[in-house]
């Protein structure tokens, strides 16, 4: 709860502070955005180099301290290394990510990444030892500085500057920046998370063990292709959208810059599930490991895979069921937004099955197989670039969703077969795929029915489309609660309220 909790309440800060920017802004203006954030992500993992997962996996054998600074001194020599790296070739970085027009969102975008690298180790200490509090401040912390800087500079200083106030908040607020701010907000937080956690830092000293060092990067680099295929697969669509789409004309290049506002502002409500599988990793990597070593680890694998995925589909529901309330999210002042509605199913369920993919990775990392893992990752970045090359010109972001659908789903079916042939585990195959085939039954249907109540009945539209999509939540519902009454008797808390006998004291049968 203390690790789960706090990071679900700082992404969902954030989640909504991104909707805001669809709110403030058209299409146009954020897919600088979405281009920005799309290279993020490959940053960190060059940077952080799979040194976060070897920290969990050699504290198990090696000393924790000499451990703890040896990386510490790695990540800050090779940080300051590719940072310096950056800033040389800062021009051709922004010509691939086409910000011509804003090279500043490049320099942010460094330092951001410069910040974010110099926290992990100390992040990681913080969830091995097992001080979730602490965890759960930082990641508070940051979010609502990030948030409540957003809203300075876009609502209080924004609002003096249109006044012509003569004051420090007319004078501070920049019209020419506008979207800048979400950057700037994320820096000056990323920031303050490092200074956040100077107790964990102050206690860094200059120890390097070179062949402790060594085993480390042995283990670690292919997690940097592991983890470098999974960012393409997840943002590689949105970083080359522009350039497999776009014309030489100024209108077409508008066209592909506005498509690629509506395919990231879709692509965010999909993320309500990666959200919960990011949350999920941070407890379940150190969890995995130190269960390792249990006689029924392979048991427990297994229930944490049964109830992940009973989890994901309810997400999936709710995400799929009530799409028209989500699109108001991003789409009530620019409508434009909601042209791409109808993505969001299908990124939805191939976040699913990521998250599937991340669960069944644990075979990989537990037999010092990490090679296989990024050959799988490999493949499956091939999958994505080749398909959105594909797809893209002829289906727009449209072929985008579907080739990440398909790339998701490649990686989970050879993950899940090599999986079971080094390291066996008794996942519940076709209980899990029959939950997951009925829920997405359901949503066709559900789609089907609405098509057929808009042709004739749409005075009810609203009752209808909510009321079944209730129904449909309700009859799964139960559908669990029957099926699942063992596993679910065995909760703390949720096998007493669901099952207990009134007036008898008797524990169910």
């Amino acid at each position: 709860m203390w690790y789960g909790v706090p990071k679900i309440v700082s992404r969902f800060l954030n989640y909504g502070l991104t909707l805001l920017g669809f709110r403030l802004f058209d299409a146009v203006s954020t897919s600088d955005l979405t281009q920005v954030y799309a290279l993020i992500p490959f940053l960190n993992i060059v940077f952080t180099y799979g040194l976060e997962t070897s920290y969990f996996r050699f504290a198990q054998t090696k000393d924790k301290s000499v451990l703890y600074n040896t990386l510490n001194v790695s990540i800050v020599a090779s940080t300051i290394l590719f940072t310096i790296l950056l800033f040389i070739f800062k021009d051709p970085i922004t010509n691939f990510v086409e910000l011509q027009d804003r090279p500043g969102f490049v320099t942010l975008m460094i330092w951001i990444t410069f910040f974010d690298t110099l926290a992990v180790i100390p992040f990681a200490k913080l969830r091995l030892e097992d001080r979730p509090r602490k965890y759960a401040f930082v990641n508070l912390a940051s979010a609502l500085i990030n948030i409540l800087l957003v809203v300075f500079f876009l609502f209080i200083a924004k609002g003096a500057h249109d006044r012509h106030e003569a004051s420090f908040l007319g004078v501070i607020y920049n019209p020419d920046i506008n979207v800048g701010y979400f950057v700037i907000a994320n820096l000056v937080a990323s920031i303050a998370t490092l200074l956040f956690l100077y107790k964990e830092i102050s206690v860094i000293r200059f120890v390097f063990d070179k062949q402790m060092w060594k085993e480390v990067i042995i283990y670690s680099y292919p997690l940097i292709i592991v983890g470098f295929g999974g960012m393409i697969n997840e943002m590689l669509s949105r970083l080359v959208y522009r350039k497999v789409i776009a014309g030489d004309t100024a209108a077409e290049i508008l066209k592909a810059k506005k498509d690629l506002g509506i395919f990231g502002a879709n692509y965010k409500l999909a993320v309500l599930i990666t959200i919960f599988i990011q949350i999920f990793k941070l407890a379940a990597e150190p969890f995995f490991f130190n269960k390792s070593k249990s006689d029924d680890a392979q048991k427990v694998y297994a229930r944490v895979m049964k109830f992940f995925v009973i989890a994901c589909c309810f997400m999936f529901l709710v995400i799929s069921l009530f799409l028209n309330g989500w699109q108001l999210l991003i789409a009530s002042k620019y409508k434009e937004y909601a042209e791409g509605i109808h993505i969001v199913p299908i990124l939805a369920l191939g976040s699913v099955f990521l998250g599937i993919y991340y669960n069944l990775s644990v075979w990989y990392k537990l037999t010092n197989r990490n090679m296989t893992g990024a050959y799988i990752t490999i493949a499956g970045a091939i999958i994505t670039l080749v398909l959105n090359i594909v797809f893209i010109p002829h289906f727009g972001y449209t072929g985008s969703a579907w080739a990440t659908f398909i790339c998701y789903a490649f990686m989970m079916v050879i993950s899940y077969v090599l999986g079971q042939k080094y390291y066996t585990i008794p996942y519940a195959k076709k209980k899990l795929l029959t939950y997951l085939a009925i829920c997405v039954g359901m949503y066709i249907f559900h789609e089907y029915a609405i098509a057929r109540i808009m042709d004739h009945e749409a005075a009810y539209f609203p009752f209808v489309y909510y009321g079944t999509s209730l129904l449909f939540i309700g009859l799964f519902t139960l559908l669990l609660v029957k099926v699942e009454r063992k596993e679910f008797e065995r909760l703390p808390f949720i096998g007493k309220l669901l099952y207990r006998t009134p007036n008898t004291g008797l524990k169910p049968q």
